[in-house]
């Protein structure tokens, strides 16, 4: 036999082009990505949260979910950053113990890959490679995005995976027989459940992808070369892929969170007690090895299940209203049920709770709450209350240690035990003031009450009982709430607890966006005029608007006339201009008009997504228009020299507005003064 040696070829190609923007991308991004070393603007905020993760310390951030926050805290960790480092104002310089560069590497990296990505995405719009190194070009200028891709942010970190969701969801859609398209579907799911979980803005252009999902999932239903079974298994691995995956990974982003942070700190108290039982220290420790049923004669500290809008515990003290107009449980102890009659006695003054149908201090409509003593008034103690377990499973339920929502129903005038929501004034020591409320209707949380500390003692001397409050009891607490359960419940907080807002000096509206009205002044060098500026390429931003103006044009006058079969361009031009003006026209629009209805402090880098889709929108203008519009070569000869002659505007803008986005070098006040190019800007001059 003879052996035959056959040739193994492989077959690289490497795109050029990619190749040059993408090392172009890394060069303006990641160049001195170590200065300043010191906090810069939104640093302060994400810092904080950065020593909590090292830390395993608990936190609620209501802004987004926690992914974003595990990405920077990932490249602090691999930095070695032990957390250690007061986070409390903008400007203060990074002890020795903070890895600068390793906690502004991934950022930094999100936003170099940006470039490559829209590279990517405009080629798979139907564009040439002219247009898409355009894009490129355009996206490399942008001093915002260069300015928000290096540092410890994460606008750069949500456009990236907005980007590669739609790209991966383009090249799925595109390609019929590769058998990489469900990998690209996938990926797509998995880029948008990423994108959502850095920030909530990343839902606008999830909901997009969806839209353009379902429409083309419709075609699918209507193709008739398929059979039943594969229109079935399409629809269903969309679903999958699209809804179902990016639900199960932002339960995931939450359960890595929860594991992640098992210590408690500053932000249990907005949580339930059962949550904070189950964090490590805090009122776990105070709880340790409390019983869990109540029984008559337990000393118990009651705390609303509402934190709204602090926390608040029901106490009492020496100090009486303003004149107007020891226990023993029995053994084997005698749980308190669902529907018994108690009486709640205040061990520091002896006093029991008492309502009457007396006039609430600060809610007149409802009734004040005391702790009674006999004023020679005529009206005798009503101090029983009777006990209502919301989350019961059974009519004679037991009162559960920090388990249980508890309503306090007066027995004599049937008035609830709740949180007015009101403040007493100096004689009341700014307490928020508890009433008695004869129309409480429904389930509100500031009338629900749980136990958080609970102890009892059994024998009827009083050291020896004394003695018995101060061990360990009893029964212990089973504290290990389920995932869902906490899940749900810090979901809750987010989502409805809300920091108040304040007017910041670089907020602004967007309105002020479009036009670039307004900056951010991120760092100012403590001794020079050195200084970083959130200010964005005024020719780009200029050029994306004239943009959106004249495809708006083109679509507005295409459309008529296709419909009076009037055919100005070929069906495929249409059908790709249509598709470009969904992702980029559409990914602009959903990305800002939201912003209009938002009751929150807003600022100019929330617009850096839109103006990623709106800058993307340019290259597909002006190749449509240099193809299908202009006809004659002196035409198109002298548009090229436009657009050679807006690029090179474009460098120039860029190039002088460098020395404000990466800092250095420092300039002279009248140098900074001549950039402020508009009266609006707050560029700071430093007077000598």
């Amino acid at each position: 036999m003879q052996c035959v040696k056959l040739p193994i070829s492989v077959t690289v190609e490497i795109n050029l082009l990619l190749v040059a923007v993408t090392v172009s991308a890394l060069v303006t991004r990641l160049y001195g990505i170590h200065f300043p070393k010191a906090v810069v603007f939104d640093e302060v905020y994400y810092g904080q949260f950065l020593s909590l993760y090292m830390k395993h310390v608990f936190f609620i951030d209501e802004s987004g979910p926690p992914f974003g926050h595990m990405i920077l805290a990932l490249g602090a960790y691999l930095g070695g950053f032990d957390g250690n480092f007061v986070w409390n104002r903008i400007g203060a310089e990074y002890t020795s113990n903070v890895p600068v560069w390793s906690l502004r590497v991934i950022p930094a990296l999100a936003g170099s890959f940006c470039i490559p990505l829209a590279y990517l995405l405009v080629v798979e719009l139907g564009y040439s490679h002219s247009s898409a190194l355009g894009a490129c070009v355009l996206l490399l200028m942008e001093n915002s995005l260069i300015v928000q891709s290096r540092f410890m942010l994460l606008e750069s970190v949500l456009i990236f995976f907005l980007l590669l969701a739609v790209l991966s969801y383009l090249r799925f859609h595109k390609a019929h027989n590769s058998s990489f398209r469900w990998f690209w579907l996938v990926t797509s799911g998995v880029s948008c459940a990423c994108g959502i979980g850095v920030k909530y803005m990343g839902m606008f252009t999830y909901f997009l992808l969806l839209g353009l999902a379902a429409v083309h999932t419709w075609h699918v239903i209507g193709d008739r070369t398929l059979s039943h079974g594969k229109v079935v298994v399409q629809i269903l691995v969309r679903f999958l892929a699209l809804v179902v995956l990016p639900v199960i990974m932002y339960l995931g982003f939450f359960y890595i969170h929860l594991t992640l942070l098992y210590r408690s700190g500053p932000h249990d108290q907005m949580m339930s007690s059962a949550f904070q039982a189950s964090l490590e220290g805090g009122l776990a420790r105070i709880t340790q090895g409390q019983p869990l049923d109540v029984a008559f004669g337990s000393q118990v500290t009651l705390r609303t299940v509402s934190s709204k809008p602090v926390p608040c515990w029901l106490h009492s003290h020496k100090a009486n209203y303003p004149v107007r107009h020891s226990l023993v449980v029995s053994s084997p102890p005698r749980p308190v049920r669902h529907g018994d009659i108690i009486q709640l006695l205040h061990g520091m003054t002896s006093r029991y709770l008492n309502t009457h149908d007396v006039a609430a201090p600060m809610s007149p409509h409802s009734q004040e709450v005391s702790g009674y003593i006999d004023f020679n008034v005529s009206m005798p103690a009503q101090n029983l209350w009777r006990v209502d377990i919301v989350n019961r499973e059974s009519d004679r339920e037991i009162w559960k240690t920090i388990l249980s929502e508890v309503r306090l129903v007066h027995v004599n005038t049937s008035a609830v035990l709740k949180l007015s929501g009101a403040s007493l004034p100096e004689w009341g020591f700014k307490q928020l003031e508890v009433v008695g409320d004869k129309i409480y209707k429904g389930y509100q949380q500031s009338g629900m009450w749980n136990v958080e500390e609970h102890r009892y003692g059994r024998s009827q001397e009083q050291k020896e009982r004394e003695l018995e409050l101060k061990l360990p009891t009893h029964s212990d607490i089973k504290r290990n709430l389920t995932f869902m359960a906490k899940f749900l419940e810090l979901q809750w907080k987010m989502l409805t607890v809300k920091n108040e807002e304040s007017e910041h000096k670089y907020s602004s509206s967007p309105l002020e966006w479009i036009t670039m009205d307004t900056n951010i002044a991120y760092w100012l060098h403590p001794s020079s005029n050195a200084q970083i500026q959130l200010i964005g390429n005024i020719v780009n931003w200029t050029i994306a608007n004239l943009s959106l103006v004249v495809y708006s044009l083109m679509f507005l006058t295409y459309l008529p006339r296709r419909r009076r079969k009037v055919e100005d361009i070929p069906q495929d031009t249409w059908e790709q201009l249509v598709l470009a003006g969904v992702i980029c026209f559409g990914g602009w629009a959903v990305n800002y008009l939201p912003f209009f209805l938002m009751e929150k402090t807003l600022f100019l880098y929330h617009y850096l997504p839109a103006l990623t889709f709106k800058i993307l929108q340019i290259p597909v203008v002006i190749e449509h228009l240099y193809i299908h519009v202009l006809r004659s070569p002196a035409q198109r000869k002298a548009f090229g020299g436009v657009i050679l002659g807006v690029l090179c505007s474009v460098y120039v803008s860029y190039h002088n507005l460098s020395p404000l986005t990466y800092g250095q070098p420092a300039l002279s006040s009248d140098e900074l003064a001549a950039l402020r190019w508009r009266e609006s800007w707050d560029i700071l001059l430093r007077k000598r």
